[in-house]
């Protein structure tokens, strides 16, 4: 099993990838996949840092309710 410290480097170097992905993508419902993707990340960081219920509200609301807002409100509109 992969040790716990190496899981706290590789995790968050992911998650500001994600995060630079979010600002380069120029298809916004990529970006927002990508966004989605960060907040599990950040959601299994907060588990493994031993915060399950944390953990549980980031995957709740930061990755489900808030994507699937962000891509209701882009469906809505036009696309160029």
């Amino acid at each position: 099993m992969i040790e716990s410290g190496v899981l706290h480097t590789i995790i968050p170097v992911l998650i500001v990838a994600c995060a630079v992905l979010v600002a380069i993508f120029k298809d916004l419902i990529a970006a927002a996949i990508s966004l989605a993707s960060m907040s599990l990340l950040l959601a299994l960081e907060f588990y493994l840092l031993q915060a399950p219920d944390v953990a549980i509200a980031e995957a709740g609301v930061g990755a489900a309710i808030t994507v699937a807002i962000y891509i209701l409100a882009i469906r809505a509109t036009k696309r160029q």
